[in-house]
C-alpha cells in the first residue's frame, strides 16, 4: 500500500485486467445496462484466457457492478447497486479526474461516522488508548508538512478514534473506510498550506477525548473535517490550473 492509496489485493495480469475493466465501467465507457464484450473479444483485446476473464467478471459481480445471466451475457448494473465502499471501486472512482463533487461525497461519509465515534471515544476510551493517540499525534507533529510521512499517522489517528468508540461495529469501519480516508488525504497532499496547520485541531480532539468531553470532541472533529474538505478543494483547483 502506498501512503496515499489502499492497494488492491489482486496481482499481476489479474489486477491489470480488473483495473482496466473496472475503470472502463466507472468512467462510463460501459454504461449501466450495457452488455460487456464476450469472452473471445476480450481475450483478443487483453491477451488473457477466457478463464482469467471469467474470474475478473466474478470479482466485478461481487462488487455489485455487473450481473451475469445465461444467454444474455454480462451487463453493467445500475450505479445504485455498486459497492462504492469497496477499495477497488473507490480507487477507480477517485482517480486523476476527481471532482469537487467527488470530494464532497467522501467528506459527507466521514462526517456521518467520525464525529459520533469521537463523542463515544470521549466517554469510553481507556487510558492506554488515549496514550496511544498522543503518541500518534507526536508522529504527525514530527512529520510536519511532509505529506507522505504525515498521511500514515494521520490515518492511524482517525482509525484509532473509531476503535476508541468502544463499539465493535464502528471499530470495524476503520478497515472499511481506510481507502476513503487515504483518498481524502491524497486529495489535499499538495495543498499550498501544507499539513501542519491541522495539528492544532488534532491536538484539540485528543485533549477533548482525554477530558471526557463528547460534545467538544464532536465539534472539533466537524471543524477538522470542514477544513480538510476545503484543503481538498484548494488542491483540486490548483491541479486544474496546472492542467489549463
Amino acid at each position: 500500500m502506498t501512503p496515499y492509496m489502499a492497494g488492491s489485493s489482486h496481482t499481476g495480469l489479474h489486477a491489470r485486467l480488473l483495473n482496466e475493466i473496472g475503470q472502463s465501467i466507472v468512467s462510463g465507457e460501459f454504461a449501466p445496462g450495457d452488455q460487456l464484450p464476450n469472452g473471445d473479444d476480450w481475450s483478443a483485446s487483453y491477451g488473457a484466457s477466457r478463464t482469467g476473464l471469467r474470474e475478473v467478471v466474478k470479482v466485478l459481480a461481487g462488487k455489485g457492478m455487473v450481473e451475469m445471466r445465461p444467454r444474455t451475457g454480462t451487463r453493467v448494473r445500475p450505479r445504485k447497486d455498486w459497492n462504492f465502499l469497496d477499495p477497488d471501486v473507490l480507487t477507480w472512482r477517485f482517480g486523476a479526474r476527481t471532482t469537487a463533487e467527488d470530494a464532497r461525497a467522501l467528506f459527507e461519509l466521514r462526517r456521518a461516522i467520525e464525529p459520533t465515534a469521537g463523542a463515544l471515544a470521549a466517554e469510553r476510551a481507556t487510558p492506554e488508548q488515549i496514550a496511544e493517540l498522543w503518541a500518534i499525534l507526536a508522529e504527525m507533529e514530527e512529520a510536519g508538512d511532509d505529506g507522505a510521512r504525515f498521511a500514515i499517522p494521520d490515518l492511524a489517528f482517525h482509525q484509532s478514534i473509531l476503535h476508541m468508540s468502544g463499539n465493535e461495529l464502528i471499530g470495524s469501519l476503520a478497515a472499511l473506510i481506510e481507502t476513503a480516508l487515504m483518498i481524502s488525504f491524497r486529495l489535499s497532499d499538495d495543498n499550498p498550506a501544507g499539513q501542519r496547520h491541522s495539528l492544532g485541531l488534532h491536538r484539540e480532539i485528543a485533549q477533548n477525548i482525554e477530558k471526557r468531553d463528547p460534545v467538544a470532541t464532536r465539534e472539533a472533529l466537524l471543524v477538522l473535517l470542514d477544513g480538510a474538505e476545503e484543503d481538498a478543494r484548494i488542491s483540486l483547483a490548483a491541479r486544474r490550473s496546472k492542467e489549463e
